[in-house]
């Protein structure tokens, strides 16, 4: 807990982890015991979650992974030790709320929270409550799934929360006026600039509130890596130049920060090649195959966070006191 102590940002700067890009889930916790540990990994039976999940069990966790279809993770997930299966669609928010309070009804505390299951780039879809599917899976369900297991987080007195977020953010940071695209024409690329972003910030913001309660959160940027959330994606979209990174190493980074000790006493950060990347203030945009090399200021901005936590509990009628 960190109760008795003022909150210190982390600075964006390179920390020599001694990992690098080539590092997979498996190296991160060769040496890291989750015993009796409970994770939570949602869309952790496909891609890089999948590896995730893998890694975490290896390393002698309990993972929980949220899932829309149960049986497709079950088949996933058949062959790793100790995994349960949850009902989870992040883009309805009765089923949040179901996997959540089905959670703490186990009365287990939650040791690690991943945020990696997202959509990419998928025609103009809409929730039930009108909300832009990108902006609604990726950001919004996650930030409603959080602070419903925000006493869980709490119960472990040393949590951490992983958001996946992407290079993506270079398409665009949060359009605070219009995260729906009720108003201008919608840009698939901008709408998931805008959720990785969001994702990003998310992070800071929750590191910060989340402090006093033990609870740190990290931004992730997995690499490239061919895998199913490019589904929507057309043959000369997926073609575009550009170094990939297996799934094994995709899956590191997010390990990383939910398990490396060098992380103990830092948060708020975003993170790429397992280690925290640095600040970049000029991008330009010159298409998907172009790599970053650290965070975009629109994507780290500790006003831009707060701004989204609250534009967020307003969206989902969801706040920490609830």
């Amino acid at each position: 807990m960190a109760t008795n102590n003022e909150y210190k940002i982390t600075p964006q700067i390179p920390i020599s982890s001694g990992f690098d890009s080539h590092t997979t889930a498996l190296e991160v916790v060769k040496d890291i015991d989750l015993s009796g540990k409970v994770v939570i990994v949602t869309g952790g039976h496909s891609g890089i979650g999948l590896e995730a999940t893998r890694a975490l069990s290896v390393a002698g966790a309990t993972v929980i992974v949220g899932a829309r279809s149960v049986e497709q993770a079950k088949a996933a997930t058949v062959d790793i030790v100790g995994v349960e299966v949850e009902t989870l669609d992040l883009m309805d928010p009765n089923s949040i709320d179901v996997f959540a309070q089905k959670f703490l009804d186990t009365g287990r505390a939650l040791n690690i929270l991943i945020a990696n299951a997202g959509i990419m780039a998928p025609p103009l879809v809409r929730d039930s409550r009108g909300y832009e599917s990108q902006f609604a899976t990726n950001h919004l369900g996650h930030f409603q799934l959080t602070l419903r297991l925000w006493s869980a987080l709490k119960k472990a007195e040393n949590a951490r929360v992983v958001s996946l977020s992407s290079t993506g953010v270079r398409f665009g940071g949060v359009d605070f006026d219009d995260p729906n695209f009720d108003k201008r024409e919608y840009d698939k690329w901008r709408a998931y600039g805008q959720a990785k972003s969001a994702n990003a910030l998310f992070a800071v913001e929750l590191d910060k509130r989340g402090y006093a309660d033990g609870i740190r959160a990290f931004s992730v940027h997995p690499g490239r890596i061919d895998s199913e959330l490019a589904r929507f994606l057309s043959s000369q979209e997926r073609a575009i130049g550009g170094e990939y990174k297996t799934t094994e190493q995709g899956a590191a980074t997010s390990v990383w920060c939910a398990t490396s000790p060098l992380l103990g006493d830092k948060g708020g950060v975003y993170c790429l090649d397992c280690d925290i990347a640095e600040a970049i203030s000029d991008f330009a945009l010159q298409g998907m195959g172009q790599q970053l090399t650290g965070v975009l200021p629109w994507a780290a901005d500790r006003e831009m966070a707060k701004r989204l936590w609250l534009m967020s509990e307003e969206m989902t009628g969801v706040k920490l006191e609830d």
